[in-house]
């Protein structure tokens, strides 16, 4: 019976699968020819991971050596696969070489923790160097640290986020170059903006016309990630704190977390909720990509530990979920520019001295950028958020000093530095 399911799942593969339409991700380019590690593609769920993967075999199948009858594509959400096991995984293969005369070159699991003991599976595949193997999973199962873990380091991974910005304008077919920025044509990025900026980047999202759906949308991936990736997959009893703290996090984001502060909330609420529970319930939210946390710039390892973490959504489109009365444009900025920093994997911090400057880029052993957010800058705040990016440069001997804004682009001097300001929209694009 396997054997006939197995059979009819590489035969709907090589003859009906249909590749869907897709808009392509800005990823460097990958060449799966020369794979000789497994490729983990890894991010949250509903990033559009399962399309990455369609990308990929977009690709091979449009290079000529390579066809269909290559490829073994497998997704392990089939109802049909419930009860394969590991050993089952060897049926897959023997009806690939009974259809194909051969077996492939290419293996995509999809989902494949579904699988049991898949990365045993993953593994012997692996160790026999006929494969050139790409996976993809539920960030509830797993997770980055998990594939080294499970893998031995026998792996590299792909960091698959809700859409950028550039994403976005591909999503909706709009096209621009460098001359666009200064063009009266920039106002169609703008206006796009506007939306990514409010809705943030999930695909399903996007396609969404009304804002009651992509609401809706956005509260049931919400509740996922409180049951099955954090309630479920940690065994939590204290449903109730979970919950204040990610309700906390909607309504504070792009702000300090103090967990001192946030264990008096819980006790004024008649919640328990000692530090370590509340520190690992963050640790929790950040590694299923609700949150992105930074640290309070040192150089000592133990004082980043023991100050307040500034927490960011992984998405905008959560600030929707807030249970806050009026929308602070300046916060939503500032979480776009940590999603993009994230994005782009740089090592990012706050500091806070005197003034306070909300990035510090360091690559390396040293800090290299400093980057101020405001909505705009105007006569009552110029100052205190030159100060603070001013501050931060010169206590941390950083040369490049950067403020984005909504839609503001000069060059200035401050205190003997030179600061150059940029709309953040414009920022995202180069």
């Amino acid at each position: 019976m396997k054997a006939e399911i197995a059979k009819r799942i590489i035969s709907e593969w090589l003859e009906d699968k249909i590749i869907p339409p897709l808009t392509r991700r800005d990823v460097k380019a990958i060449y799966l020819e020369h794979l000789s590690e497994i490729l983990a593609i890894v991010g949250p769920r509903r990033a559009g991971k399962t399309y990455f993967m369609y990308q990929l075999i977009g690709d091979l199948l449009n290079a000529s050596t390579c066809t269909r009858e290559d490829i073994l594509f497998v997704d392990f959400e089939d109802f049909r696969l419930i009860d394969f096991s590991a050993h089952d995984v060897e049926l897959l293969f023997v009806a690939f070489n009974q259809l194909t005369g051969k077996y492939p070159t290419f293996i995509f699991f999809d989902e494949v923790q579904r699988l049991p003991d898949w990365s045993r599976v993953l593994r012997t595949l692996l160790n026999q160097n006929r494969y050139k193997i790409i996976i993809s999973g539920s960030n509830s199962e797993l997770l980055s640290r998990e594939i080294s873990s499970e893998l031995r380091g026998r792996y590299r991974d792909v960091f698959m986020l809700p859409f950028s910005f550039s994403e976005v304008l591909r999503f909706k077919n709009i096209s621009y170059s460098e001359k666009t920025f200064y063009t009266p044509a920039r106002g169609k990025l703008i206006n796009v903006f506007d939306d990514y900026l409010k809705e943030g980047g999930f695909p399903e999202v996007l396609k969404k016309d009304d804002t009651m759906e992509k609401k809706q949308l956005l509260q049931s991936y919400y509740r996922t990630i409180f049951y099955k990736d954090i309630l479920e997959r940690h065994n939590i009893k204290a449903k109730y704190v979970l919950e204040a703290t990610m309700i906390y996090c909607l309504n504070i984001y792009a702000d300090l977390f103090s967990i001192s502060a946030f264990e008096k909330h819980l006790k004024n609420h008649d919640l328990p909720g000692s530090k370590r529970t509340i520190s690992n319930y963050l640790r929790y939210l950040e590694e299923a990509f609700f949150l992105i946390l930074h640290d309070k710039f040192s150089f000592s390892p133990r004082k980043r530990v023991m100050n307040p973490k500034k927490v960011y959504l992984l998405d905008t489109g959560f600030s929707f979920l807030s249970t806050e009365f009026s929308e602070n444009k300046g916060k939503l900025l500032e979480n776009l520019v940590a999603i993009e920093l994230f994005r782009r994997q740089e090592e990012v911090f706050y500091y806070k001295g005197k003034q306070e400057c909300d990035f510090i880029i360091k690559r390396g052993p040293k800090p290299v950028s400093a980057i101020q957010v405001c909505w705009e800058l105007n006569q009552r705040n110029q100052e205190r958020e030159f100060r603070g990016l001013v501050e931060g440069m010169e206590a941390l001997n950083i040369e490049e000093g950067v403020v984005l804004t909504y839609n503001d682009e000069r060059k200035t001097e401050f205190k003997g530095r030179t600061i150059s300001i940029l709309p953040a929209w414009k920022w995202l694009l180069i």
